[in-house]
């Protein structure tokens, strides 16, 4: 298990960001990304007023965009917005994952910052067949570098608790809708590394690639034809192609 120093932290001057799928030209989910976007600011930046956003047009049906907020020396937000292309397979049927262990004290907390050196010393450490797992001093599993974590186990869904170590995930709020509406048992509990090994399914989620099955944890296989893992992907499916509504009150045209 790799391991980043408790000195190692984001750097705050370099902003935070926010990535989300566009799909039909369409991006989805807009309003809840710029929710946590402006919480963020608001948190982080008291002082600040939070910049309007200008979202542009997709040119192409399938992309993600990213939403950059970025503190200017002279006191001010400053918003940069792009758009790039995204291999249908990452959005449809994205293969599965291996994690790799790193301790990260206290987590990367509940923002989504611009400043990756952290995870990018994680990635360096572990190698790049894995996706780092953030798990915390007391060894509780927090998320992933790019994805919220969910775990099956008898039918019950389970997943880490908002409790400020951790990002509240988009699509993880979506997963807990799903799991209600297909009557599935769900909870948010702390799971250790233990857990996630001795679980019948292992998935996490994101914005741009949804669902994606975890096949092995610091090298030691799981399952990854799960039951739960495809109910919950298939009962997202219609909701990503649904989109979400653009008006906020940090979107400007």
């Amino acid at each position: 298990m790799a391991e980043v120093s408790n000195r190692a932290r984001p750097d705050p001057s370099r902003g935070v960001f926010e990535t989300l799928l566009v799909l039909d030209g369409q991006p989805v989910h807009l309003d809840a990304h710029l929710a946590r976007l402006h919480a963020s600011l608001t948190a982080l930046y008291p002082d600040r007023e939070p910049p309007g956003v200008e979202v542009p047009e997709a040119e192409g049906e399938l992309g993600a965009m990213r939403i950059t907020v970025l503190p200017e020396t002279d006191g001010s937000l400053e918003a940069r917005v792009s758009i790039r292309e995204v291999d249908p397979q990452l959005v449809f049927d994205p293969l599965p994952v291996s994690l790799g262990s790193f301790t990260l004290p206290g987590g990367l907390g509940p923002h989504k910052w611009a400043d990756r050196s952290v995870l990018d010393t994680a990635q360096i450490e572990l190698g790049y067949d894995k996706l780092p797992l953030i798990v915390d001093e007391d060894g509780a599993v927090l998320e992933a570098a790019r994805a919220n974590v969910f775990a099956v186990r008898d039918g019950v869904l389970s997943t880490p608790p908002l409790d400020g170590r951790i990002l509240p995930g988009i699509t993880r709020a979506h997963v807990m809708k799903a799991a209600a509406a297909l009557g599935i048992e769900a909870e948010e509990v702390e799971l250790g590394r233990e857990d996630l090994l001795a679980a019948d399914e292992v998935f996490l989620t994101g914005s741009v690639r949804g669902v994606e099955c975890v096949r092995a944890l610091d090298d030691a296989p799981l399952a990854t034809d799960g039951e739960v893992t495809a109910r919950i992907a298939a009962e997202l499916r219609p909701a990503a192609q649904r989109g979400g509504s653009v008006k906020s009150s940090l979107v400007t045209r």
